[in-house]
């Protein structure tokens, strides 16, 4: 039962503190938080509800559940304000707060690599849809996105640790068909965060790179009894918000806490141009000469004018800068899983929000687009290749918050029609230098990252081989493409020798194609060379 002391006067929504609104919260409440790392995240009140805990003990056991990470390791705690043990003992997510291992792992990441708490990592896309299902009293979401990956109950079922079971996600069969099947979730508690509220409660998403998924975590709560928490950098007098650009309206918003002081995402206080406030004069930023951006000008190669992509974090992030200053690049969009439709997305752990984008969608109305295949291709990263072409990017054991999990990369492989995943050939310290056009390897990396099996599949080639997608992985020294009778070799760079650079160094027999092929290695993107 929700305890809640701030009521509604009239229409008006209460204005209260932080603190005063998370004491409705009790013990064994399940708790939705709406947030993309730093972009639109609820800090304040994540901030009250763990200092609560410290003075009091009390909630007790509370279920998180967070579709994107919900903070940073860049200032913006997010959930490792309520990562104490006895405060959280499950959460279920789709990323989580991720950062460079040299970097100390958030506590979150602590607690489930010791076995202190449940956790699950389900598909972003999946985990909007779910509450989605539960606002509106449906059992749950049936899917293919996930099929024979992690999140299958065949495999890992999306656990994260041993003291989590693998059977929340079950299969189902649906005329003569295997999906997977998710239970609907009817969160008693939603946070979420706004720009600005006005007395009734209405909220609009002015300086805020994506509205995410708030007005479903909202409707999910609040249509089961729940409790909404709203906070905001500003509240306005009842008229001043226009109604077409309040994205959640306040009969669903039980209080309101003011933080004028709230980021706007990663190491950003506000840019005007995130938010499309203001469309700022297109600024080509020229990549740096090395050789992560020749992996990206060799991924944007497989780019055809007019296209819609998909980006993904890392490498991949480069290509908009490859590409904006040639004649292709006006010509694509980019969309991107928190919302951005166009514009150009930000790179590194800024990830989520865009530069003057064309539009700005709900996630989950994203997720849409995505798991549908209504774009043309995906551009994406590997940490792991395996023999099947199945391709890991949400676990590395030994530092697991080098990577956020699974976020919307399941959802968006589940049916894009071509699939470009970048990344470096090899792991371990390594001496490798561009040389004119070639590629000089004076020492080699001894970790090897095509494996015979991957430490978690995240994406199935297999499946992907059955439903006619087709799959390419670009490296800094060849190009390899999944096929029926494996992963081949199709292209190698200039300096590189096949057999000793490439065959000798994957953990297990690559096929050489019969149309093998040497490039050039090139940092700038040439029509030419297309």
């Amino acid at each position: 039962m929700i305890n809640n002391s701030a009521q509604h006067i009239g229409r008006n929504v209460p204005v209260i503190s932080a603190r005063e609104a998370v004491e409705a919260i009790p013990s064994n409440a399940v708790v939705s938080i709406s947030s993309s790392s730093a972009l639109g995240c609820p800090d304040s009140v994540l901030a009250a509800l763990g200092e609560r805990f410290d003075a009091t003990s009390e909630p007790k056991n509370l279920t998180f559940i967070s579709p994107i990470a919900a903070g940073d390791m860049y200032g913006v705690k997010g959930i490792d304000h309520v990562s104490k043990p006895g405060l959280i003992s499950k959460i279920m997510a789709g990323s989580y707060p991720s950062g460079p291992s040299s970097m100390e792992p958030p506590k979150i990441r602590q607690l489930i690599d010791q076995n202190l708490i449940q956790a699950w990592n389900l598909p972003s896309g999946i985990l909007f849809q779910m509450h989605r299902a539960g606002a509106a009293k449906q059992p749950g979401v049936t899917s293919k996105v996930g099929l024979d990956t992690f999140i299958d109950p065949k495999r890992q079922g999306g656990a994260m640790n041993s003291v989590t079971p693998r059977d929340f996600v079950s299969h189902r069969e649906e005329q003569g068909e295997d999906y997977l099947y998710y239970p609907a979730v009817r969160p008693n508690v939603t946070i979420l965060r706004a720009t600005s509220a006005d007395e009734h409660g209405n909220l609009t998403f002015e300086h805020e790179g994506s509205p995410l998924g708030a007005l479903d975590q909202a409707y999910a709560s609040h249509n089961n009894g729940g409790y909404v928490i709203a906070q905001v950098k500003r509240v306005v007098k009842f008229g001043d918000l226009h109604p077409r650009d309040v994205r959640v309206p306040g009969i669903l918003i039980d209080a309101i806490v003011v933080d004028p002081n709230q980021r706007q995402t990663t190491m950003t206080d506000y840019d005007p141009a995130l938010s499309g406030d203001k469309v700022e004069n297109p600024v080509a930023v020229e990549p740096e000469e090395n050789l992560e951006a020749a992996i990206a000008v060799r991924a944007a190669k497989f780019l055809q004018p007019g296209w819609t992509i998909n980006l993904g974090f890392g490498i991949s992030a480069l290509v908009p800068a490859i590409v904006s200053k040639q004649q292709i690049g006006p010509s694509l969009t980019w969309v991107i899983e928190q919302g951005a439709v166009g514009g150009t997305p930000l790179t590194g752990f800024a990830f989520g929000c865009a530069r003057n984008p064309d539009a700005i969608m709900q996630s989950v109305d994203q997720f849409t687009l995505l798991q549908g295949g209504g774009f043309n291709a995906a551009l994406l990263s590997f940490l792991e290749v395996d023999q099947f072409g199945n391709v890991n990017v949400s676990n590395l054991p030994s530092r697991t918050h080098v990577t956020a999990g699974v976020g919307g990369f399941a959802d968006i492989v589940s049916n894009a029609p071509i699939l470009v995943f970048s990344g470096y050939f090899n792991a371990g310290k390594k001496e490798l230098a561009l040389s004119g056009d070639q590629l000089e390897i004076k020492t080699d990396g001894s970790v090897p990252k095509f494996v015979e099996n991957v430490s978690q599949v995240t994406f199935s080639g297999a499946r992907a081989l059955a439903q006619g997608q087709r799959a390419f992985y670009v490296t800094e020294r060849c190009v390899l493409e999944l096929t029926k009778q494996g992963l081949t070799v199709v292209e190698i760079v200039k300096g590189v020798d096949l057999q000793r650079d490439i065959l000798d160094k994957a953990a297990f027999p690559l096929l050489v194609s019969d149309k093998l092929v040497t490039v050039p290695l090139q940092t700038k993107y040439e029509v030419s060379n297309v």
